[in-house]
């Protein structure tokens, strides 16, 4: 196509050439995605880099290539003042990989380390994807695409276009309007309720309730009573018969997170529910019938668990009616600055600055500072989403009053620990199971827990993940610690207090009170702040 008139290719509708002389593997093509860049609203923009493709040079400077939205004919190149007119080479390897070539370009940083002369990338480096900061002002990420096939329908609320997250797309689409169960499989953080309310929204039952459970929070002994109900008197206690969360999900779907954490008991019941559509309340008599959407998900390796007894193979098959893999992080990093500036801007909605994202003079400082995105983007996100959403929280509230985002102290420090800790994560072509590596409790420092549960907020699956230790552990360490405290541990007034000062934020308020926000939210229930 005509690239004098800012005319581009189309790389919604490009198809997969299987034959290459380019540097990649079949179905993929080198690409460059925008992650930072002075004008923010440019931010995710991409170009296919054909030349490569084909065994040819690629350029990269002031006036070219052109980069533009996926899906979109125009293009326009990076247009910077501060950079270069004079080219950045990209060149094929003959082994595979990409070639950088410094040349006369000046101010060029490749993965944090400045380029002097020429860098050599193996094909394994653009598959995790490789960041070019160009004059302190611009950052692309360097790695393989899989050519976007034309894509319809709504974001389904996921925000960005690598190819993982329109699988998911896709794969909701697929399934959303069938009456089956869906079991949703991912690492902690990576956003699985946020895929079980699409599947809801777009389902049969989308005019119905949509009832969330977390079934690591609810207390053992009162688990089956919880999800069933119960009829009055059935146990010491029960007073009253209990509607249960089947029930107020009739008509609705029904989201079991942490299935891996039911009973053995409360694991029989589920299964009963799903082969006959029958539940019996505790201490009823008679089956209730159900009518409900059941979606499941996990973070667990269910099939080791199944091995060792604590799983069951039987419902695991009925829970997996169809199987929905929500990828990491680290597996779709061209996503990253979208993300980051979802996020951004939710923050400073709600404090009533979102004028600070609006566009300024070509020759003012990012307000996304190169380094710092370059930098987000290498790291490894053990918490993923839900971390970098409260990374993103703490760069805005920590840069008030100021042109740009800046890391203070606190966070330099938890970004620097977090990095040292965190263990190897797993390669892409992960299957959908999850192992973990384990260690010893005793190896594990009140330092090191204090660091793991902060940056997770007090989740204490996502902070034993990363640590490497069982649940169990961790909760025993915490137990120990002179440092932790619980929910429980806090007065009325703190509650009220920190409520109050929070705005009704629950996450905010969990990070300031350094406790679990799972059983915060079951305190400020309690006491009747919230209705839900």
């Amino acid at each position: 196509m005509r690239r004098g008139g800012h005319l581009v290719e189309d790389i919604s509708t490009l198809t997969r050439n299987p034959r290459r002389s380019g540097p990649g593997a079949p179905g993929l093509v080198p690409a460059l995605t925008l992650i930072s860049h002075p004008k923010i609203q440019r931010i995710g923009e991409r170009v296919l880099l054909r030349e490569l493709e084909a065994g040819r040079e690629a350029a990269i400077s002031r006036t070219e290539p052109l980069f533009a939205r996926p899906g979109s004919v125009v293009g326009l190149p990076l247009a910077d003042p501060f950079l270069s007119r004079k080219p950045l080479r990209l060149l094929p390897r003959e082994q595979g990989g990409v070639r950088i070539v410094a040349g006369s370009s000046p101010q060029v940083i490749v993965e944090g380390e400045p380029l002097t002369g020429e860098r050599e990338l193996e094909t394994q480096a653009l598959v995790t994807g490789v960041t070019l900061e160009l004059a302190e002002r611009v950052v692309l990420l360097l790695h393989w695409v899989e050519p976007a096939e034309k894509e319809g329908g709504e974001e389904l609320g996921m925000v960005g276009q690598s190819a993982a997250v329109r699988r998911v797309r896709r794969q909701v689409m697929q399934v959303a309007d069938l009456d089956v169960p869906v079991l949703i499989r991912g690492e902690t953080g990576t956003g699985k309720e946020l895929v079980a309310r699409a599947l809801h929204q777009h389902g049969l039952r989308h005019k119905g309730p949509f009832i969330s459970v977390n079934l690591g929070a609810l207390p053992k002994e009162l688990a089956a009573s919880e999800l069933f109900g119960a009829e009055r008197g059935a146990y010491t206690g029960a007073t009253h018969s209990r509607e249960g969360f089947f029930r107020a999900a009739q008509g609705g779907t029904l989201f079991l997170d942490e299935v891996a954490e039911a009973s053995p008991e409360v694991q029989a019941l589920l299964l009963r529910v799903l082969e006959t559509g029958e539940m019996f309340p505790v201490g009823a008599r008679t089956p209730v019938k159900t009518q409900v959407r059941l979606v499941a998900a996990t973070d667990a390796h269910l099939e080791e668990q199944i091995q060792q007894g604590q799983f069951k193979a039987p419902l695991l098959h009925r829970l997996a009616g169809f199987e929905i893999r929500v990828p990491p992080l680290r597996e779709r990093r061209e996503d990253l600055g979208l993300l980051l500036l979802h996020f951004a801007r939710q923050e400073l909605e709600s404090l009533g600055e979102v004028w600070r994202l609006e566009s300024s003079e070509p020759s003012a400082e990012p307000w996304l500072p190169a380094a710092l995105a370059s930098r987000l983007v290498r790291y490894p996100w053990p918490g993923n989403v839900r971390q970098l959403r409260n990374v993103t929280r703490q760069l805005v509230i920590g840069s008030r009053g100021l042109p740009s985002l800046h890391v203070d102290p606190r966070l330099e420090e938890e970004l620097s620990s977090l990095a040292a800790v965190s263990p190897t994560p797993p390669s892409p072509s992960s299957s959908k199971a999850l192992p973990e590596t384990r260690r010893k409790p005793s190896e594990v420092s009140e330092e090191e827990m204090m660091g793991a549960l902060r940056a997770h907020g007090y989740d204490l699956a996502a902070a034993s993940n990363q640590l490497g230790i069982t649940r169990a552990s961790l909760y025993n360490l915490m137990k120990k610690s002179s440092r932790v405290r619980t929910a429980k541990d806090l007065s009325v007034e703190q509650i009220r207090q920190s409520y109050s000062e929070c705005n009704g934020d629950l996450e905010l308020m969990s990070q300031r009170l350094e406790v679990s926000l799972r059983a915060l939210q079951r305190r400020v229930r309690e006491l009747g702040l919230v209705s839900n």
